[in-house]
């Protein structure tokens, strides 16, 4: 988790993600990506020269093929462990999605209403910001995905303001792969919860994130090339502070 923390501040520091006073939310799904995200924002904010406050925030889907839907227990008293405040938000999402409108493609509706839910409830709480669990081939998947399926060069980016809700996205996590997210959260033995979404592992991004598997193979360092590609032109908001190539953590070269 060490090794997560000092890219987590240093993603932080080069984009300028944490200002003094702010009041972080952080949107935990129950997900390897968003409990390491949070574990290393519990620890980052007990040193970090900006003070800041962490809270965590779950979206319930609601219920799942007639069941009582997914059971938070162990990520609130997990919450609880880091002295971080938990907030359980019930949903219909699911229901409305896969019952109601029977969405073919899901992912993009179930994508905005959880957007929309979560800021709306961050705004009822008076929190300005959000930090989200997107890591290193996240943005490297939503590159191509864009790139394929929508004949553009796009991204999300670092920070994020929604001038519509006058919230800001921030994802600390950019600097670390998966390989290093997955692997510390098994070191750590985080409450990971399973996700019961019916399109889980059978989406576009598993599609592109199959032929980034076989090209980095092919071309090894494709994925860090392409994320140093990024950082400069033409993606705007993805020249760092201090502009200087980030290079890929050794144990996620072959990941």
């Amino acid at each position: 988790m060490n090794k997560i923390l000092s890219y987590v501040r240093r993603c932080a520091e080069d984009y300028d993600m944490i200002h003094p006073g702010d009041r972080i939310a952080v949107g935990v799904s129950g997900g390897k990506d968003s409990l390491v995200l949070l574990t290393a924002l519990a620890k980052l904010r007990e040193f970090y020269p900006k003070p800041f406050r962490v809270e965590a925030v779950t979206l319930d889907m609601g219920h799942v093929d007639g069941g009582t839907g997914m059971d938070f227990t162990p990520v609130a008293a997990f919450c609880r462990s880091l002295d971080v405040p938990f907030t359980l938000l019930p949903s219909e999402i699911h229901h409305i999605i896969f019952d109601l409108r029977r969405e073919k493609n899901p992912c993009s509706m179930c994508a905005k209403m959880r957007r929309g839910a979560l800021h709306n409830a961050l705004a009822e709480r008076g929190i300005r910001k959000i930090a989200l669990g997107h890591h290193f081939d996240d943005a490297v998947e939503t590159f191509f995905l864009s790139l394929i399926y929508e004949g553009r060069l796009s991204c999300f980016q670092p920070v994020t303001y929604l001038d519509r809700t006058g919230i800001t996205q921030i994802r600390p996590l950019l600097y670390c792969g998966e390989g290093m997210v997955r692997n510390a959260a098994l070191r750590s033995a985080l409450p990971v919860v399973c996700n019961p979404c019916p399109a889980d592992g059978n989406t576009k991004r598993e599609e592109i994130k199959a032929l980034i598997r076989t090209l980095d193979g092919r071309y090894p360092g494709l994925k860090s090339r392409v994320f140093s590609a990024m950082q400069h032109l033409p993606l705007p908001e993805w020249g760092p502070v201090e502009r200087r190539r980030v290079p890929l953590p050794e144990d996620e070269k072959t990941v």
